[in-house]
């Protein structure tokens, strides 16, 4: 038996200055120097650990489209033991981690010290404002029951 899924509401429909300030957001992202892939891994990233289905379909066939591989989509949730992500790759993501699980013990110095070796200030804030908005949009896919069409 399938589950119906309903979508609760379209908070973006109700208020639409809060699309057009989360697309703002993006869209300064987009002109930041975070590189295109960079973004779209922390996207899906943060959508896997949140577990929004509508927000990694949706950011998995951006990241396609941009021209990154499936073999690495695939691949990501175990970033840690694949060999197919760089070195910055990882640092990203390990802050990824500890952002979207802030809960559990913040970000670590150490996770914060490799930032700062390979990312400018302005790169850093780009980095975690990234992963901030992605949280805030998995929340409030999740709470909305927000579906794939």
């Amino acid at each position: 038996m399938k589950k119906v899924i309903k979508h609760r509401l379209d908070i973006w429909e109700e208020e639409p200055l809060y699309w057009d300030m989360m697309s703002g957001m993006d869209k300064r992202l987009h002109e930041s120097t975070i590189s295109l892939s960079l973004i779209d891994i922390i996207k899906i990233r943060v959508s896997q650990i949140n577990k929004c289905a509508f927000c990694i379909d949706y950011h998995t066939e951006d990241a396609l489209r941009h021209g990154e591989t499936s073999r690495r989509i695939f691949a990501l949730s175990a970033w840690q033991e694949s060999p197919l992500f760089t070195n910055i790759e990882r640092i990203v993501l390990e802050v990824v981690e500890e952002v979207t699980f802030i809960f559990s013990h913040g970000v670590s110095d150490e996770a914060y010290d490799r930032l700062q070796s390979n990312f400018t200030k302005k790169e850093i804030a780009d980095i975690i404002v990234c992963i901030c908005h992605m949280n805030f949009l998995n929340r409030v896919g999740i709470s909305t029951k927000t579906v794939a069409i």
